[in-house]
């Protein structure tokens, strides 16, 4: 075991644990390690810890496994802390009573060709095929890369069920974020309008877009939401985009609330990050579900050096993704040659200066999109390429050149995030502000917060608890973002926790360009990363 990965939670976790065993001796030692194993995997990511038959046994003999009370579990040669191990069973048999209820809707053909273009019969529309399995299965996930027309997709899908459907249908979208919930309502708002359908079907389609969190109604200080199995949501389908960001606990709640006779679409790219928290549920669905789920594979948002770029990454073909950006072409994925900080700096002079003209809520809003248009993402939270330290820097090259920026005070222009779900102001991890007077008290300072319908909503700075400066953020922090020019730092060392996985999601931030900081040895060893978890809710698909 490397000692370098333990914390003293596993550690004194695990000796809690042999403390409690009915075990004694070597034995006890030997159970303490698989628990410290275990409780390491789950900061991880992982949902479960492989053992062998000796280590079953030894687990089994400890008195500390089996169902009800215990702690842990063991189910086909995997260690479970007991919570996990019923996540991934509830999930699995909700999952499976989709896929054994499907009612098939029928549309007209017309209207599929009103909606999806004609194409070559030689070229398959991948996006008409999910759009014929949508009507087939009450369970569908469409998986693809940033560009591949996911939403487009599922606008026309909601077109195609609300015709063929005799009756009236409620439909919830929904997300992981607050970013990723107001990136879908915009992107299902604007596809709506296009749409070669009656306005009876056009005014069906919900025009708003919510957190996971709210759809199934959060209850203050408990793990727990108001909707679940006994009391369900009420509508018909339900979508979730950036489903690769959602865990297993999550999933499971959100499924386990679903009425019976309801569909359920998920959205994502599966070779993004996984969740945060514990599992690799999108993933694994994906693998182990094909005929449940469909990959778009046409980019339609991409230009043609951003999409080589992250295709290379995501080969693992580091020495063509690192020639792309020492050549000359194209000139929109470029090594950075210079300071981090200068040149980030420079790039939020731009935003600065936008501050100082902004007076109105209109002001306001144009100034979110200068905001949004450049965002450093960095590998690390923490050191002088992590973070924090790029926070800071930027901040003083600021302040050097005459902006009022002073660190961790209110200033007018501070861009924040959100560290933790605030409930009671409607925030959630991820979020981003902006410190600004409030235009109808300028003495006044808000700090300032996007709606999902476009408008903008100001919190005083003291009510937030939980937030730090943000011109800098983690790449998984950007999560569920659409950014015009983005800025990769990796760390100076080549670390284990940079992945190819953690490459490909930022490179696909970005819109218009991308720049990345990094030696070759550290990007060399980032693309050949992987990020490999276990999980057993693959195998309890196993037949389907």
């Amino acid at each position: 075991m490397d000692e370098q990965k333990i914390r003293l939670l596993d550690s004194q976790f695990a000796h809690f644990m042999a403390m409690r065993s009915e075990l004694s001796g070597q034995e006890k030692e030997q159970f303490q390690n698989i628990v410290c194993r275990l409780s390491m995997g789950l900061a991880a990511g992982d949902s479960c810890l492989p053992v062998t038959d000796v280590e079953q046994d030894l687990i089994v003999r400890s008195g500390l496994s089996g169902v009800g009370a215990q702690p842990f579990y063991v189910f086909d040669k995997h260690l479970y802390m007991q919570r996990y191990f019923e996540h991934e069973q509830s999930l699995a048999k909700s999952i499976q009573a989709l896929l054994t209820n499907s009612t098939e809707l029928i549309a007209e053909a017309s209207l599929f060709d009103d909606l999806f273009e004609k194409r070559d019969k030689a070229e398959t529309d991948w996006q008409r095929v999910a759009a014929k399995r949508a009507l087939q299965e009450k369970f569908l996930i469409v998986s693809g890369g940033p560009g591949t027309g996911k939403t487009t997709t599922v606008v026309k899908i909601l077109a195609l069920v609300l015709s063929a459907s005799s009756n009236p249908l409620r439909i919830a979208l929904a997300a992981p974020t607050g970013k990723a919930a107001r990136r879908l309502q915009d992107s299902i708002n604007n596809n709506v309008q296009t749409l070669m359908v009656s306005d009876s079907i056009k005014k069906s389609i919900p025009d708003t877009a919510s957190t996971i969190h709210r759809l199934l109604g959060v209850k203050r200080y408990s793990p727990f939401f108001k909707h679940n199995v006994k009391n369900p949501l009420l509508y018909d389908l339900v979508v979730i985009d950036e489903a690769s960001m959602v865990d297993l606990s999550l999933m499971d709640k959100l499924v386990s609330a679903l009425r019976p006779g309801s569909r359920l679409i998920l959205l994502g790219d599966k070779d993004q990050l996984a969740s945060v928290e514990s599992g690799t549920v999108l993933a694994d669905m994906i693998e182990h579900l094909p005929g449940n789920t469909v990959e778009l594979q046409r980019s339609y948002r991409f230009d043609e050096g951003i999409k080589r770029f992250a295709a290379a990454i995501n080969s693992g073909d580091s020495a063509a993704a690192w020639a792309l950006m020492s050549a000359d072409s194209p000139d929109n994925v470029s090594l950075l040659e210079g300071d981090v900080a200068e040149y980030g700096g420079e790039m939020y002079c731009r935003y600065m200066d936008a501050v100082r003209g902004a007076a109105s809520i209109s002001d306001y809003k144009k100034l979110f999109q200068v905001f949004h248009s450049f965002k450093i993402l960095c590998a690390l939270r923490h050191g002088p390429a992590g973070v924090s330290g790029i926070n800071g820097a930027v901040e003083e090259y600021l302040m050097q050149k005459g902006y009022d920026c002073f660190g961790a005070d209110w200033y007018v222009g501070r861009p924040v995030i959100i560290t933790r779900n605030e409930y009671t102001l409607d925030l959630y991890n991820g979020d981003m502000g902006i410190s600004l007077p409030d235009p109808e008290n300028p003495s006044s300072m808000k700090v300032w917060f996007e709606r999902a319908d476009g408008g903008l909503f100001g919190v005083f700075p003291g009510r937030i608890a939980n937030c730090e400066t943000v011109y800098a953020l983690t790449i998984h922090k950007s999560q569920g973002t659409e950014i015009g020019e983005i800025l990769v730092v990796l760390p100076e060392q080549e670390s284990s926790l940079v992945t190819r996985e953690l490459l490909y999601t930022a490179v696909t931030r970005a819109r218009e360009s991308v720049k990345v900081s990094s030696s070759r040895a550290v990007f060399e060893c980032a693309v050949a990363g992987r990020i490999e978890r276990h999980s057993g809710l693959g195998g309890r698909f196993a037949g389907n």
